[in-house]
């Protein structure tokens, strides 16, 4: 095992990121796919972050990092070394070549420590394997499919590692764990992670149709290419009653942000963006998915008094989603 790792590690990353609007870190891996920087990881491992550094393990220089593009139906996300040239690009396999049985060992970063990665052997015990998974620093959770299972130890940290089987070509992406006390809890970080412990990779074929996608520059329903769209407003849990037919509420807002500076306040709902009802959290996630950065679209709201206000606000640029 330590033989077929010494031979991957050149081509990962350490992957540091800062979430400033939620005043935490983060720290996990990455995949190299090109020499001047391209590194494939996946989406919760950018998600809602400020600033990333990257550290290469193969020259073992450190360089700032910008989102490419992600996909979070897949959690699959690029990004892009700053100044980077002469990196050793990862050997990558064929996962439709993967079977139950075959010996694989995880390569990552865990517990987000850095230096030398760490290694954890075992074999896939499933292919195409649907979970949820849910990531508590980024708050995110997603639904995802098709993944591999291992019985490989994931942990905190390996997030956008590699999975490679014996001659060691990358057949996955390290994306999540579980531990098997009969618990249906996955965990994106691996934290939930126990003896006995599920793991699971997203296919690097998968992986790779995504990047594909990622790097023409055209997004899709799935598919975000670019920067990410910002209003700059924390909204209140729907969990609490708080969305509705009528839109949502605004818990508070960002100082010079979009939302701030055309006039809205916490208390005011949001009703509308773009022409579209806005009724959930989760649809104005979904309508400001389909937007970058420096936009004009059409904001609607409903006061704290209950007058009604429409404008045309121009998106800030914000962390990735």
């Amino acid at each position: 095992m330590s033989a077929i790792a010494a031979g991957v590690d050149a081509g990962l990353v350490d992957i540091n990121v800062t979430l400033g609007y939620q005043s935490e870190e983060g720290a996990a891996t990455g995949i190299v796919l090109t020499s001047t920087g391209e590194i494939l990881t996946n989406n919760h491992v950018v998600n809602g972050a400020t600033a990333i550094t990257v550290t290469d393990i193969g020259n073992g220089k450190t360089y700032k990092a910008t989102v490419v593009g992600y996909d979070v139906s897949h959690d699959i996300a690029v990004i892009q070394l700053q100044g980077a040239s002469g990196l050793k690009a990862a050997k990558l396999g064929d996962s439709s070549k993967a079977t139950v049985g075959t010996a694989v060992v995880a390569i990552g970063n865990a517990g987000g420590t850095g230096g030398t990665p760490s290694a954890a052997g075992g074999s896939i015990t499933d292919l195409n394997q649907q979970i949820a998974a849910g990531d508590e620093l980024g708050g995110t959770s997603e639904q995802l499919t098709g993944l591999i299972q291992v019985n490989a130890d994931i942990e905190p940290g390996d997030s956008g590692g590699s999975l490679v089987n014996a001659s060691g070509q990358v057949i996955g992406v390290d994306t999540a764990a579980s531990s098997t006390n009969g618990s249906d809890q996955f965990s994106f970080d691996g934290s939930a992670v126990a003896t006995g412990n599920q793991g699971f990779a997203v296919p690097i074929n998968q992986a790779l149709s995504i990047v594909k996608q990622i790097t023409s520059g055209k997004g899709t329903t799935t598919v975000h290419v670019g920067t990410t769209a910002f209003l700059g407003v924390e909204l209140a849990s729907n969990e609490y009653g708080y969305g509705s037919s009528s839109g949502v509420v605004i818990a508070g807002v960002l100082n010079g942000g979009t939302a701030a500076t055309a006039g809205l306040a916490a208390g005011d709902v949001i009703t509308s963006l773009g022409g579209h009802a806005v009724t959930s959290d989760s649809a104005l996630s979904a309508l400001m998915f389909t937007y970058h950065a420096g936009t004009k679209v059409t904001l609607g709201w409903t006061d704290t008094s209950g007058a009604s206000h429409t404008a045309t606000v121009v998106l800030g640029s914000g962390p990735a989603t």
